[in-house]
């Protein structure tokens, strides 16, 4: 058997700061001088030492933090929700000028010779609708700018249906087609 003289002692003590060195002398309780005022249910442990927070576990040894409720507290805030009437009028106010976009490089795209810088307005504003959607996005605690982000990610769908249209229109020649040149 081991020589415990020479080992090191075992008890408790605070963590060493080490740009002073450790420090030699044993952690006290926090609370030196408690007292149980009721006798514990269980033996064996005649100096059990506990915090405020800690309560015995069905008369084991062992104690578990007590559960301390959450307080409910009113913040004062904005509006939370949106009305539906509201919500539709934006997205169908963002709408109304997507298709009137649609309709725009449709008739641009339709009518000209040289195709490409039509299509690349058509890029162009795929990427400002959703760079702009994205950005919006991340307001927080603003549901009008939220309605406003969504109904910018599909004003896409309202501008390809509006150009579907006015396909259908030319092609079912209810319409007259345009001079191309």
């Amino acid at each position: 058997m081991a020589d415990n003289t020479s080992l090191p002692s075992t008890e408790p003590h605070p963590a060493p700061i080490f740009d002073t060195g450790p420090h030699p002398n044993p952690l006290q309780p926090l609370v030196a001088d408690f007292e149980p005022s009721a006798p514990l249910a269980f033996t064996g442990l005649e100096n059990w030492n506990t915090d405020a927070i800690m309560q015995p576990v069905n008369g084991s040894g062992h104690a578990e933090p007590a559960v301390v409720p959450a307080q409910p507290v009113a913040v004062p805030g904005s509006q939370v929700l949106l009305k539906r009437w509201h919500f539709a009028l934006v997205v169908a106010v963002v709408w109304v000028v997507a298709a009137a976009a649609g309709l725009g490089f449709y008739y641009w795209w339709y009518s000209s010779l040289a195709k490409t810088p039509a299509v690349f307005g058509v890029l162009l504003y795929l990427i400002v609708c959703t760079v702009a959607s994205l950005l919006i996005s991340m307001v927080q605690n603003k549901p009008q700018v939220t309605a406003l982000a969504i109904a910018l990610m599909s004003a896409p769908l309202a501008s390809t249906a509006a150009a579907a249209a006015l396909h259908g229109a030319y092609y079912f020649e209810w319409i007259a087609r345009p001079a191309i040149g």
